[in-house]
């Protein structure tokens, strides 16, 4: 049915494009008419506008720029902009300036100063000025859906129409912070001021960027159109798509099938089992790529026995995390060092890791007073996610190994994390929980280390992320992480440095299993080009903008 839908709507715009260079019905003749003289010069019929088709898995949960917190990034990135992009790892710079052309900071890195492009415009036709980012940043500040990147934030002043300048309350490397894939966007402020008087102002599918490309229609669940922004301050080229046909494609095995077909000329992904062929069919580009996501296990450490780093060692040593890669990724994953996925600060190659070793888990669990195991857990994951369901037997038949029954629950993931924030000391709270998570910006210090592993004040520990699923407190952990925070962006080697110990400190105490960081298979037909990765925005598979039909 998907397909058919796709199909239908595609030949019904590429109709519409095409209706007005049609040539006209002419009658028939029978007779062939005298030739007096050659007939008038006639002009060949204009081309139609060039589309790039796309079959996409993500689909949209929210149109407000400032509240997405999810896969809608993939299209926002292309209709929104921030002051700046962080490069993709081993570029010759590291940032590309976009709405800030410069911008410099002072000494103990609390001041930074931006200074704007000129002459830009929203696609409603406001103009990008200094107050115009400083409404957008406040309003991230209080209410977007990652507000937590902005916790550094003192202040933000508009100094001149061009000029903003940002006080921190600690020094954080801000560029990181402003180059978000989320909570960063610059907004119009006619929308913001029409979305706080209308909180359903978003719902039918506008928009108020500046990027390249703006929404020219969207059909919920089914279909998204972008058109080029023709004041886009970046230019255009001959050649570049004019227009974006974005199809929602949950099925893999569908998305590969429109891509075999020639009816897409991208899709988000294949089945894993399809790749090796489009790997071995030249006219597809492939690849594999190291991503920013990555699975961990969080124990509660709040109930009985996981309250014993003992008994949370012996379950890291028996994860098999050699299968899960293999059999629940389909190979595509390495084994984690920690919380920090691999190619994001502050990634260290001197974290340590568990191994998959029974006998030791059997023995630790012996000193533990659990010799044999004898005690029942309950594992959660998140029932859309097909592959922490796929190696979470893999878990519960290698635990049994060990003496450890567990029992598996899929729960929808907005069901399993409500549940985990309820009383997780409880009887019926989760003892284990899979959770799939990615940096919201590039400092998973400040964010996964923090998010998902600074304990709050009181009891469950929940800090304002939410993501502390395991409950645990460790003063240790916290005063090295406000250490290593505070001079991110002064003294990067000392703040990796203490970043480190903190993450050896994780493994050590164990209040989770660090299970794999991820690699994103990407499959590209020849005919398009301009194609490049940047793992900085796991959400954004394709910047359009960048792209071109194949000469």
């Amino acid at each position: 049915m998907k397909k058919k839908l796709f199909v239908l709507s595609l030949l019904l715009v590429l109709a519409l494009f095409a209706t007005a260079c049609g040539p006209a019905a002419t009658e028939s003749v029978t007779e062939a008419p005298a030739m007096t003289e050659a007939p008038a010069a006639t002009e060949a019929p204009a081309a139609g506008p060039v589309v790039l088709k796309y079959a996409s898995s993500a689909n949209i949960t929210t149109w407000d720029p400032i509240a997405s917190f999810s896969t809608e990034a993939a299209y926002m990135a292309n209709m929104y902009e921030q002051l700046l992009r962080v490069n993709a790892p081993g570029s010759a710079e590291q940032f590309t300036p976009l709405l800030a052309e410069s911008w410099e900071k002072s000494e103990d890195g609390l001041v930074w100063t931006f200074h704007l492009r000129e002459g830009v415009k929203f696609h409603d036709g406001e103009p990008v000025n200094a107050e115009a980012v400083k409404k957008s940043i406040e309003a991230a500040k209080d209410h977007a859906g990652a507000s937590f990147i902005w916790l550094p934030l003192d202040t933000v002043e508009a100094v001149d129409d061009l000029t903003v300048k940002f006080t921190l309350s600690y020094a954080q490397p801000l560029e990181l912070i402003l180059g978000s894939e989320y909570a960063a966007y610059i907004v119009s402020p006619k929308a913001l001021d029409a979305a706080a008087a209308d909180e359903n102002y978003w719902s039918a599918g506008v928009e108020a960027g500046t990027g390249p490309y703006m929404l020219e229609s969207y059909t919920a669940d089914q279909e998204i159109v972008l058109t080029q922004n023709p004041d886009y301050w970046g230019g255009w080229e001959e050649g570049q798509y004019e227009k974006v046909l974005v199809t929602i494609v949950p099925e893999a095995t569908t998305r590969q099938q429109l891509l075999e077909g020639g009816e897409v000329d991208l899709v988000t992904s294949v089945p894993a089992d399809a790749f090796d062929a489009f790997a071995a069919n030249p006219d597809y580009t492939t690849s594999l790529e190291p991503a920013l996501f990555n699975y961990t296990a969080f124990f509660n450490t709040l109930k009985e026995p996981l309250n014993d780093a003992k008994v949370r060692q012996a379950l890291s040593y028996a994860m098999p995390y050699e299968d899960i890669i293999a059999i629940g990724a389909n190979g595509r994953g390495t084994q984690s060092r920690g919380p920090v996925p691999a190619g994001v600060f502050p990634y260290s190659e001197n974290v340590k890791q568990y191994s998959y070793d029974i006998e030791k888990a059997r023995a630790l669990l012996t000193e533990a007073g659990h010799e044999g195991g004898g005690f029942s857990l309950k594992l959660t994951y998140a029932s859309e996610n097909s592959t922490e369901e796929t190696f979470a037997p893999l878990i519960k038949d290698s635990f049994a190994q060990i003496g450890v029954d567990v029992t598996i629950e899929a729960l929808e993931f907005t069901q399993q994390w409500e549940l985990a924030k309820t009383d997780p000391a409880s009887a019926d709270a989760q003892d284990i929980f899979l959770l799939l998570y990615w940096p919201t910006y590039s400092d998973a210090g400040a964010d996964n280390m923090w998010s998902m592993f600074y304990g709050g004040a009181e009891s469950p520990f929940l800090n304002v992320t939410k993501f502390n699923l395991s409950y645990w407190k460790n003063d240790q952990y916290n005063a090295l992480l406000d250490e290593a925070g505070a001079i991110s962006a002064t003294d990067p080697a000392t703040s990796l440095a203490k970043y480190t110990e903190a993450q050896n400190l994780l493994v050590d105490e164990a209040p989770a299993a660090f299970l794999f960081d991820t690699k994103v298979a990407f499959v590209v037909p020849n005919h398009v080009e301009g194609f490049k990765y940047n793992l900085n925005y796991p959400d954004v598979r394709f910047w359009f903008y960048e792209l071109r039909p194949a000469k």
